[in-house]
């Protein structure tokens, strides 16, 4: 597990492959979260909290993290325009959680906006991007708050209800065409600013065969890490977001093919023609292996 004690350079770092949801009003559930091996935790103050329990659950938040709990921890406070923010912002200044999850995201403006209240306080802000459609267009913006984010991420259900869309999924799980190219720009957006792209929820958590195909396509596309919204689901994230014994063979026999040869631009490893984009891809799979090995 990584520390709390980061700050947002160590926190962009860190090996950071599954963020489990946790409802802020059900402590219960805190170190049963913990002990599930996600690599972060999201205390929600949002959708999984009922009205009548926010109080309650900002309570819970404030006291738990006090303890200095051993898993890093993010706060999904209440959109920007909501009426609980305020109260929302409070909790997490005091809390001084490693990270803010910013629902309804629209922009940049949004990131700038949220630094502001809170206060000072160098706090790394996650926005889940594209859950209104005009946010859509205000995804090329982040890369000016770069240095502000701890990651990009995306929700494929809000976005289908604002819209009065039935689904954003095919009978089979896959997107549909409005919601694959949203997921494509929100992976685009997120690489553009140097923040990870982390890949949207699994909503079917029984079914744990199609959970493992859909972590295979979101690293293989690009996306280097992924929200859960049960327990369950963690293992199976993890694994997937981890670089194989083969991954970590080859990539080491790529680095030292090009350390071997350190003026060439293109090499042949084992039948293979590979160039600097494969000794870039090849660090950055023993760049993982170490940081995890560290924490």
């Amino acid at each position: 597990m990584i520390s709390p004690e980061l700050d947002s350079g160590s926190l962009k770092a860190a090996p950071m492959r599954s963020l489990l949801f946790v409802p802020a009003d059900r402590p219960d559930r805190f170190e049963k979260a913990v002990g599930s091996g996600a690599d972060a935790l999201i205390l929600d103050f949002e959708d999984s909290v009922a009205l009548s329990a926010k109080a309650k659950g900002r309570d819970a938040v404030t006291e738990w993290l006090g303890t200095r709990p051993g898993v890093t921890t993010f706060v999904r406070v209440n959109p920007l325009d909501s009426p609980f923010i305020a109260d929302d912002i409070a909790a997490v200044v005091a809390a001084r959680p490693n990270g803010v999850v910013l629902p309804k995201a629209k922009d940049a403006q949004d990131v700038r906006r949220l630094k502001a209240l809170l206060e000072g306080a160098d706090i790394p802000i996650l926005p889940i991007a594209c859950e209104t459609p005009s946010a859509v267009f205000g995804l090329g913006t982040y890369e000016e708050v770069g240095s502000n984010l701890a990651g990009l991420t995306w929700g494929a259900e809000d976005l289908p209800a604002a819209m009065g869309a039935s689904s954003a999924r095919e009978p089979d799980g896959s997107y549909t065409d409005p919601y694959r190219i949203v997921r494509a720009l929100v992976l685009f957006a997120a690489h553009a600013a140097s923040v990870p792209a982390i890949e949207t929820v699994f909503p079917a958590i029984r079914d744990l065969k199609g959970l493992a195909s859909y972590v295979e396509r979101a690293r293989r596309d690009g996306f280097t890490a992924m929200m859960a919204i049960h327990p369950a689901q963690v293992k199976i994230i993890n694994e997937g977001f981890s670089p194989t014994a083969t991954e970590i063979e080859e990539a080491r026999r790529i680095i030292d093919a090009f350390e071997s040869n350190p003026d060439a631009g293109v090499l042949q490893v084992q039948g293979k023609m590979l160039d600097l984009p494969h000794l870039k891809l090849a660090k950055r799979i023993l760049r993982l292996v170490h940081i995890e090995t560290e924490s």
